[in-house]
Formats: structure tokens, C-alpha cells, sequence
């Protein structure tokens, strides 16, 4: 858990660092669509940071669980989030590496998608 905890501190970090980059020296750097990409990749870090601080706070899960949902929710901030900030800051071409962001998408809806059966599994419990 505290594994996890600490990836999420990280994350929170970079997400800050980045954030406050792209407000100040990208700002003239990159072009209003590109600068709009690049916010939202730090706005969907931020969103995923905080779920993560929660999945890993809440008793409510086993550790097993928690671990499950945060691999699959830090493999796709990594891959949405990353693969996007390589695109506008180290210039690598969108073409090379067009199916990145969408398979970091897809597992962070699967984080959320395994969020909502832990869930569920409680639910039907009582």
C-alpha cells in the first residue's frame, strides 16, 4: 500500500510540475491546440492522482484490491498522460505513437471499472 501511495506522490509531483509548465513556458511555445492536449493530459493526471489517494486510503478495500486498481490506473496515467507530454515536450510524432493514449484511456476505465465492482461485491454483500 504504501508502495502505491508513494507512485501517487510522484504522480501528484509531476502532475504540479508539468501543470505549472504548461501554464508558464508553454504558453507561447505551443500552439492553442496543442497547449488545450497538453492541459488535458495534466487535468486527467490530477483526476487519477486523487482517485488513487483515495483507493489507497479507503479500509474498505484489500489490498489486493487496491493494488489491482492502482497497476491498471498508473499504467494508464503512464501511457494517456505520458504519451501525450512526449508528443508536445520531446517532440515525438503523434503517427509513432498513436495507439498509446487510447490503450492508457482504456485502462484507466478499466481502474474505474474494477473501482465499481469492488464495489458492487460490498453491495450485494449486505
Amino acid at each position: 500500500m504504501y508502495k502505491n501511495l508513494t507512485t501517487t506522490a510522484v504522480l501528484g509531483v509531476i502532475a504540479v510540475i508539468l501543470g505549472a509548465f504548461g501554464a508558464h513556458a508553454l504558453k507561447t511555445k505551443l500552439a492553442p491546440e496543442a497547449l488545450d492536449s497538453f492541459e488535458t493530459a495534466v487535468r486527467y493526471q490530477f483526476f487519477h492522482v486523487l482517485l488513487l489517494l483515495f483507493v489507497n486510503s479507503f479500509t474498505g478495500f484489500t489490498n489486493k484490491e487496491k493494488n489491482k486498481i492502482s497497476y491498471f490506473m498508473i499504467a494508464g496515467i503512464v501511457l494517456f498522460s505520458g504519451s501525450i507530454y512526449l508528443i508536445h515536450l520531446a517532440n515525438v510524432p503523434a503517427k509513432a505513437i498513436w495507439f498509446v493514449t487510447p490503450l492508457g484511456g482504456i485502462l484507466l476505465a478499466v481502474s474505474w471499472s474494477l473501482l465499481a465492482f469492488s464495489f458492487l461485491k460490498r453491495v450485494r454483500k449486505n
